[in-house]
């Protein structure tokens, strides 16, 4: 007998999570004990379905005292506890008897995977929590957040040993956005926090889980004050420490003080010196202040380092996926893009999720310029078998201006048998760029009133008519998208696009708010892809230029990608006269050197190093400039 489990848990509408973790646990403990808060859902009806006995407990801000009225409710022999964000990993399962059979041991630490972010892209984060212990009445939490019960044990009773579970895991759902927003969480558990360290100034603990407060919700400042607070009062021993470190670091970086976090992380080090967090973070910080040698060193320290030990909660990919990106990331600093792809791939390889790297191999391959080389070299690495895979695919070409191949895997990906309305629409889209208006047509068309791609239909309407010359269908369908009360912005732009159709040369010029004037670039790359080039001087013959100031350099940009070098060198020659930056003059080298003009191309690299020499890519470009000069006039010696 002596091994019942009783599972403890306290709620508060938990009706999208609570059957998911009741579910988990079922047959494993021996009974559930739900303490409800005040749900208004249906938390207890599912968790009484569940098997569970429910209590009430009126919330009075502590949730120590909700804990505590769980376990005097409990008869097992050991304690479980679990929030209804959580559940027990699968694998879990059989393993949880054995531990509460062994006598010698009064509870234990439990793996948890922390669930970050937002769903479907989440990253994930292990920690250590205590969760199970034997059942005494004089075992109690204590604290009104953040309760803890393992000093207490250890105060109780001074013989107790404590042990880790490796074999158990609980997975936490509760960090991801999601989650957060919907029970604001941060808010919360800051209002809680404060008002315990009113009574409790000195408790060092609590202001390590008020500094992580004040960090997620973004107050890093003050974050990093308390934090190191809380680190000068704490023993570096402490199980929480590492993590308390990376806090500190976290919180530096996250404000902007890339140095403060470094000075963190060489102190760390030397207590650490196999926290892979801390050298990853190093790597990032190093990265900010562009020290890219030494932040490789880091990136490299972090990626051969051993498997973490639990207390680090060191988060996933720091010794794979994410260090291994940022090497990627470095190497195309000094355009070395073999080494880009190779570390890019290797990110990959480590975590075949994580698209951020598959991004920067598509853009480096270039796939707008060189469709059917981008698809055979990914062809190579990737498996484009599966739906998911393909409509991936197709949002990074979407994204990169790559609309061949955007519509060569969205017609994959129907043929799959996914055509819902954002693949139709962004097909359409497609066709557009790729001149096939009256099948673009076609699908624009299908959309009625009742449909949230309505709008959007008929504004590529008007976009595929206007191309077209088609005046009077562009003034109809304008008419059709007013009665629609569009936004401000979107109503500036359907003023410009009738106004570019008239023949008047001396036409009031129209100002455009900033929303306004980024949606008119994504129309001038558009256009300057279906070498509209007289259609994009027609809409900046009728925008007033002062709202276009801080766009002009990715003005200039848009015309450059798509090859139209003369035009960019007359427009950077203007922009440079009012702004002298590094950025500028480097884009004018790059220009007069694919235009064959080596003397411009070196006079504006000298500028763009002298204004910024912090940018490798300045130097090494020159550096190239040179080696191809020489190389043509070799070429062009007689030979005797």
């Amino acid at each position: 007998m002596g091994n019942r489990i009783s599972l403890c848990m306290i709620v508060k509408n938990e009706e999208g999570n609570i059957r998911r973790c009741l579910a988990s646990v079922t047959g494993v403990v021996n009974e559930i004990i739900v303490v409800d808060t005040g749900s208004t859902d249906n938390t207890c009806k599912i968790a009484r379905e569940m098997g569970a006995r429910i209590y009430s407990f009126e919330w009075n801000n502590n949730f120590s005292d909700a804990r505590n009225f769980s376990l005097a409710k409990a008869t097992g022999d050991w304690i479980l506890f679990l929030d209804a964000d959580e559940e027990l990993a699968g694998e879990s399962r059989e393993v949880l008897v054995k531990y509460v059979a062994d006598e010698q041991v009064e509870g234990y630490f439990i793996k948890i995977i922390n669930y970050l972010g937002k769903e479907g892209w989440t990253e994930t984060c292990p920690d250590l929590v205590f969760r199970l212990f034997k059942n005494r009445s004089q075992y109690r939490f204590r604290g009104a957040i953040h309760e803890q019960i393992a000093d207490v044990i250890l105060e109780k009773n001074k013989q107790a040993t404590y042990r880790i579970a490796e074999d158990i895991i609980i997975i936490h759902y509760g960090y991801l956005d999601s989650q957060i927003d919907q029970k604001d969480k941060k808010n919360r558990n800051l209002h809680i926090i404060q008002k315990e360290m009113v009574e409790n100034p000195g408790n060092y603990l609590l202001k390590y889980h008020y500094g992580v407060e004040l960090y997620r919700a973004e107050r890093y400042g003050e974050a990093a004050e308390v934090l190191i607070q809380a680190a000068n009062n704490t023993d570096s021993s402490t199980i929480y420490f590492p993590k308390l470190l990376r806090y500190i670091v976290l919180a530096y970086h996250s404000g902007g003080q890339p140095a403060k976090a470094l000075d963190v992380i060489r102190q760390g080090l030397q207590l650490f010196p196999n926290y892979a967090d801390l050298h990853y973070y190093g790597g990032l910080s190093l990265l900010q202040l562009k020290h890219y040698h030494k932040a490789v060193e880091l990136f490299l320290q972090a990626v051969a380092l051993p498997e973490q030990p639990p207390q680090y909660a060191s988060f996933a990919g720091v010794r794979g996926f994410r260090s291994l990106y940022h090497l990627g990331e470095i190497a195309e600093v000094f355009l070395n893009y073999e080494e880009a792809l190779r570390y890019y791939l290797e990110s990959l390889r480590d975590n075949p999720g994580f698209q951020p790297a598959l991004e920067r191999i598509i853009k480096i391959l270039k796939p707008r310029e060189n469709p059917e080389y981008t698809r055979e070299c990914l062809e190579k690495v990737l498996d484009f078998s599966s739906p998911q895979a393909t409509l991936i695919l197709s949002n990074i070409f979407f994204q990169q201006g790559a609309y061949k191949l955007t519509l060569e895997f969205l017609e994959r990906l129907i043929r799959m048998g996914n055509s819902s309305a954002e693949i139709l629409f962004r097909k359409s889209f497609c066709l557009i760029q790729e001149r096939r208006f009256l099948e673009a047509l076609r699908i624009l068309n299908e959309y009625t009133a009742d449909s949230y791609i309505y709008p959007l239909a008929k504004f590529n309407q008007i976009l595929c008519f206007w191309v077209q010359g088609k005046k009077r269908k562009v003034r109809s369908l304008v008419q059709e998208i007013r009665t629609l009360e569009p936004a401000e912005d979107t109503e500036s732009i359907l003023r410009l696009l009738l106004r570019s159709q008239e023949k008047r040369k001396y036409v009031h010029r129209i100002f455009l708010g900033k929303d306004a004037v980024t949606l008119l670039l994504d129309i001038v790359g558009r256009l300057l892809y279906l070498s509209e080039l007289t259609r994009v001087e027609e809409l900046f013959s009728r925008v007033d230029p002062k709202c276009l100031g801080d766009r002009m350099l990715d003005i200039i940009r848009l015309y450059h990608e798509h090859g139209y070098y003369e035009k960019t060198v007359e427009l950077l020659q203007e922009y440079i006269e009012a702004n002298q930056n590094g950025e500028a003059h480097f884009l004018l080298a790059e220009t007069h050197r694919e235009l064959g003009d080596f003397i411009e191309a070196d006079h504006h690299y000298r500028y763009a190093i002298e204004l910024d020499p912090s940018q490798p890519r300045y130097y090494i470009s020159q550096s190239k400039l040179y080696e191809d000069r020489s190389e043509k006039i070799k070429g062009e010696v007689p030979l005797e």
